[in-house]
């Protein structure tokens, strides 16, 4: 983990636009100045020296741990998981979590700069696959093929005197690829069979919705968007999913709106204001409708 990082990110200058604080890549912490680092877990690390990492904040880049003790608690969008020996914790851009003392984290620690890899890569990987679970158990060979390919990505990012500099982020970019598609393979083995491939219909919806859920909540708004039909875009969901389009945008809309009534001070009416909702009414109405409580018994039970 980095030492340090400078303030900002997705949210503005310190996340400040919803509350919860959000960390950009530290590029300039990165040998060469290249779009990952890699290297040991440790005591003391944090990605800003005033942002202890025990409190709750977001990055905007992938962090990708190999532990090699545990057990260990790290929470992720209100999820406890607790990782062993062996285990990859895979965090994405976005999500909300929080370390459990750091002095505990033992293994090896990647972070990748979005951007870094070309968008080909970033699909056959499944870099936003938020619907894969966080926390992977490889068997004893998938372990073994894992940590090798991560001792030769680390060697490759700390050699930096033998190849020039387009070279060696060419032969970095290769490396991580490498490793990142054992890790993909690992992921869609812990779920059902992965039924989407690259830019097909659901792939180009999900990440239309991670980019506008806040402002767009019609379905026929990404179908236009999209260029598809409402029935083409239903059955790409449900096959992908199990869920319609419809339930699978609400989904994320109450997750960012559990984040930032849990993670934040907002008033209700700004966190409604936040994920689309201008009628502060209407946001408590759907929220409870998704939930089964209002938004502001939801913040009380958490404190």
């Amino acid at each position: 983990m980095a030492d340090r990082t400078t303030q900002g990110g997705a949210g503005g200058a310190d996340g400040a636009a919803d509350g919860i604080r959000t960390f950009p890549f530290p590029a300039d912490l990165s040998l060469s100045g290249v779009g990952m680092q890699i290297g040991a877990m440790g005591a003391g690390r944090t990605w800003h020296a005033d942002a202890p990492l025990e409190r709750v904040h977001r990055i905007d880049f992938h962090v990708v741990m190999l532990f090699t003790h545990g057990p260990v608690r790290h929470m992720i969008d209100f999820a406890e998981y607790r990782a062993e020996a062996g285990d990859v914790l895979w965090i994405r851009p976005g999500q909300v979590h929080r370390f459990s003392g750091t002095d505990r984290y033992r293994g090896t620690v990647l972070t990748m700069q979005p951007g870094f890899l070309p968008r080909a890569t970033v699909e056959a990987t499944g870099l936003y696959r938020y619907d894969l679970p966080p926390l992977l158990r490889p068997d004893a060979d998938r372990l073994s093929a894992l940590r090798h390919a991560l001792a030769q990505l680390e060697r490759e990012y700390v050699d930096t005197t033998t190849l020039p500099l387009s070279l060696h982020t060419a032969v970095l970019r290769h490396a991580l690829t490498a490793f990142l598609l054992r890790l993909a393979h690992l992921a869609a083995s812990a779920v059902e069979p992965a039924r989407d491939r690259p830019d097909t219909p659901f792939t180009r919806f999900r990440d239309a919705v991670e980019k506008d859920f806040a402002t767009r909540h019609s379905v026929s708004g990404y179908a236009d968007a999209l260029g598809y039909s409402r029935r083409t875009l239903l059955r790409a969901v449900r096959s992908a999913t199990g869920e319609t389009p419809k339930g699978f945008i609400d989904k994320r809309v109450v997750l960012e709106a559990k984040r930032l009534l849990a993670h934040t001070e907002m008033p209700i009416g700004r966190v409604g204001v936040a994920v689309g909702f201008p009628d502060a009414a209407n946001f408590s109405k759907f929220f409870q409708q998704h939930t089964g409580a209002t938004p502001v018994a939801f913040r009380a039970e958490l404190r």
